[in-house]
């Protein structure tokens, strides 16, 4: 069986605008490109949550240096919401545990309320997150019903706006700094209206200067690719076989 020759394109690094499937994890994409390029080195910039989907940033070979700097990027995201209804997970990964009637809230009150979260503010990440404490991540303690008290942070909401309203459901852009949960955010704006609310679904659409319309899905890119693990670059491919047999 012919080995597949390793080629420099990845390993002097690329930076890749991927679109991540829904209820893919970011290590499922990771897993495609690097077995379906045969890429040593690869990394992403940011987790999405497997019932995100969006732009994931890979980096390869030496850009894997700047993974950092980019996790660093301010983001974007369109999120939908409902109003009126709660789970522990803050999304539909777990089943509806309250419910409340939203009639009483008027559009200018709900506009308020989220509009009220611009700016530098107090955030506590959900206890359905990939945050560790005491070596365990804090998702794992909440599916074994174990309380975790985690502290707040300071996040930065640079923009945030509501795109559409037909209460209880509710679409809202966000620009946030680094570190920002939306889940966190749409569970705030549900406690602040007295009703409680769930994220039905969020979208990555900015990273930095990236953005979600140069992304394509991670099967399209490795078949895009896969020329370039057999054949690499004409420039490099003497290079390559020279470091690939001695």
């Amino acid at each position: 069986m012919r080995k597949a020759i390793p080629t420099p394109y990845f390993d002097d690094g690329q930076v890749i605008c991927i679109d991540k499937p829904y209820e893919w994890t970011s290590f499922d994409v990771i897993k495609k490109i690097r077995f379906g390029l045969k890429i040593k080195k690869v990394g992403h910039a940011g987790t999405l949550d497997p019932l995100a989907t969006g732009l994931l940033v890979i980096c390869t070979g030496k850009k894997t240096k700047e993974i950092e700097k980019y996790q660093a990027e301010e983001k974007e995201y369109i999120c939908d919401m409902v109003l009126g209804k709660t789970t522990p997970s803050v999304d539909l990964e777990t089943d509806f545990d309250s419910e409340t009637t939203t009639d009483h809230l008027s559009i200018e009150k709900i506009i308020e309320i989220v509009n009220s979260f611009k700016g530098e503010i107090d955030q506590v990440p959900p206890i359905f997150s990939a945050i560790k404490v005491d070596g365990e991540r804090v998702y794992e303690k909440a599916r074994k019903g174990e309380s975790v008290e985690l502290k707040s942070r300071k996040v930065t909401i640079r923009e945030i706006e509501v795109i559409k309203l037909n209460n209880p459901d509710i679409q809202i852009r966000i620009v946030c700094s680094k570190g920002t949960y939306i889940r966190s955010l749409v569970r705030d704006i549900g406690e602040k209206l007295d009703v409680g609310a769930y994220m039905k679904g969020l979208v990555r659409t900015r990273i930095g200067n990236f953005t979600l319309d140069e992304a394509v899905s991670p099967e399209k890119y490795v078949e895009k690719n896969k020329s370039r693990v057999n054949f690499p670059d004409k420039n490099s491919f003497m290079d390559t076989i020279s470091r690939y047999y001695n």
